[in-house]
């Protein structure tokens, strides 16, 4: 951040909102928690911040080491962001600001905007407790974007890219996925409206309101 923007305190909370408490800071970073971004990616999951504003952020990031720019391999040779293993560093930060948030008075009541947001956002709802012992693989699509959701005694690993040997496949939408696993939509619902598709166990897909939204955090949608 630049001097003049800077706090000027010597506390690290305050060194940390430097580099990364400017306007869509945190947000950016989110993006780029399940992978390298393209600047026209991040574009389209950040709709509300304009081109000058973004550029600026990822200037600040790549300068402070919190990301770095760089060009993927063939066969697609796109420049991309990638946060550094500091950067990464930021994930349990945005999950503690996502749960100190659904504890609100009046929390959020509807799903964030972005994919890429609502398949971090499971990290927040999960429950491992409900999930100690467990062990399910899912393939999760969400447009055209494929997720890897796999549950292993308690612990939830998600990724970006299609899962091997998956328990069950789901398709569907945001506002559904938000919707069932709040329990404000039922499985067969979702199923009979052509909004959500399973390949796999149906037993497992049930299962899933269970282990992603504990009852501190269900609240309405809408």
């Amino acid at each position: 951040m630049a001097p003049n923007r800077s706090y000027d305190d010597g506390c690290a909370t305050a060194y940390a909102l430097d580099v990364v408490g400017g306007r869509w800071g945190l947000l950016i970073a989110r993006e780029l928690m399940l992978g390298p971004k393209r600047f026209t990616d991040l574009r389209v999951d950040l709709p509300g911040v304009s081109p000058t504003v973004l550029a600026q952020r990822l200037r600040e990031f790549v300068r402070e080491g919190v990301a770095i720019r760089l060009r993927l391999p063939p066969p697609t040779p796109f420049r991309v962001y990638q946060l550094t293993e500091w950067g990464y560093g930021l994930e349990p930060v945005i999950q503690a600001l996502g749960g100190w948030a659904l504890r609100s008075p009046d929390p959020p009541r509807t799903p964030p905007r972005s994919v890429d947001a609502n398949v971090l956002s499971l990290r927040v709802l999960f429950d491992p407790v409900a999930a100690w012992g467990r062990t399910i693989r899912f393939g999760l699509r969400v447009g055209e974007r494929p997720y890897r959701v796999c549950v292993v005694d308690g612990e939830l690993h998600l990724a970006r890219g299609e899962v091997d040997a998956p328990d069950a496949v789901i398709d569907t939408d945001v506002p559904t996925l938000h919707a069932y696993l709040c329990r404000t939509r039922s499985l067969r619902d979702s199923l009979d409206g052509g909004d959500m598709a399973v390949r796999g166990d149906m037993a497992a897909v049930a299962e899933l309101p269970r282990l992603f939204c504990p009852l501190r955090y269900r609240v309405p949608v809408g």
